[in-house]
């Protein structure tokens, strides 16, 4: 096998990437954050809006699956149920789940004064990984204002790294965070394509692969011992325009977890490792009595699933690996440190060539 240099990002699978190479390349979709970095706090939340419009007027489909449930996430359980997103997807820290979700039905109430009256209720959504290593999170930093401020940034152009939600985030114990991805496919003479994006908050560095390559084995040996199991999770976001309904897009974010496999993790005990998929083929509208009682909508014959599958994989493992190289090492906490992926490689390099 083949391995890049250990200083070059690889390029996962045999799938072209998107013309910007993240989950914007899903037409539509957008990200913001807003990163807090002030001494002891080291956090902040991400947006993932998935059309510029109403998320409670014009819902998209989703689905999510929970890999390993040690989480804190609000809002699954009506996407399980009703398979559709009727907010943009908030990221953010453990503590800061509640007030995120505060202000996403606030900034939801804004738009539709009738929640909650003459309208129904609405599904915040919200998810979150623990960066207590790096961030106090005791001090519950993150506040309503930080969720529009990351939201009235969403972009098609975004940074990933050390930002937003992946702020304090550590992953296979180096410096974590954001990581997106994207892939390209063909299905029956038409082309799709699948967007991921993680907050990557997982796994110990002797399990670290690179594209095939245990590099992690050898990394260890250039860090203090650390005998204590894994406590990180993992969000993985997938994104497509193919036109797929909620039980094909809970089968599509199955797949994931083979993405997150391949890069070492083994799904630990204390990790939270939670998938969601969704499509912006076609929207489902807020339902109002004027309206037709029966809706049309298309969805892909399951046979011809496998390529957004591949894709979601490879999308999902090039996320991830994204995410180790583009972060910033991170001093928080109690001086608790990050290094960062490019240094350790860097160093592991010089070793090997002397």
């Amino acid at each position: 096998m083949q391995t890049s240099p250990l200083n070059a990002v690889p390029h996962i699978g045999r799938l072209s990437s998107g013309p910007v190479g993240n989950i914007a390349d899903v037409s539509g979709v957008s990200v913001g954050h807003c990163t807090l970095n002030y001494q002891h706090i080291q956090t902040g939340v991400t947006v993932v809006r998935a059309h510029a419009g109403d998320a409670f007027l014009d819902k998209v489909p989703a689905a999510a699956v929970t890999l390993n449930g040690f989480g804190k996430s609000i809002g699954l359980l009506q996407v399980q149920e009703l398979g559709v997103l009727e907010t943009p997807i908030a990221l953010t820290n453990t503590f800061a789940v509640g007030t995120v979700a505060t202000a996403q039905m606030r900034a939801a109430c804004a738009d539709n004064p009738e929640i909650g009256r003459a309208l129904p209720s609405v599904n915040p959504l919200v998810f979150e990984c623990n960066d207590g290593y790096l961030n106090d999170m005791q001090a519950f930093a993150v506040e309503e204002h930080h969720y529009l401020q990351a939201l009235n940034s969403a972009s098609g152009s975004f940074v990933q790294g050390a930002v937003g939600a992946g702020r304090g985030m550590s992953c296979f114990e180096l410096k974590g965070g954001i990581g997106s991805a994207s892939r390209l496919v063909s299905i029956g003479g038409n082309g799709y394509t699948v967007g991921a994006l993680v907050l990557a908050n997982f796994g110990k560095l002797e399990d670290l692969i690179l594209n095939g390559d245990t590099v992690g084995r050898r990394l260890k040996g250039m860090q203090k011992a650390n005998r204590e199991p894994e406590k990180g999770s993992i969000i993985m976001l997938i994104a497509t325009d193919a036109p797929l309904d909620a039980r094909q897009l809970r089968r599509l974010a199955s797949r994931a977890g083979a993405g997150l496999a391949r890069t070492g993790s083994v799904y630990g005990h204390g990790s939270g490792d939670i998938a969601l998929a969704f499509s912006t083929a076609q929207t489902v509208p807020q339902w109002q009595p004027a309206q037709v009682a029966v809706s049309q909508f298309q969805c892909m014959h399951d046979a011809l699933l496998d390529p957004l599958f591949h894709a979601a994989a490879d999308s999902i493992e090039q996320a991830i690996i994204n995410a180790l190289f583009a972060a910033d090492a991170v001093t928080g906490r109690d001086g608790h440190q990050r290094q960062t992926l490019r240094d350790m490689l860097a160093m592991l390099a010089t070793m090997e060539e002397a």
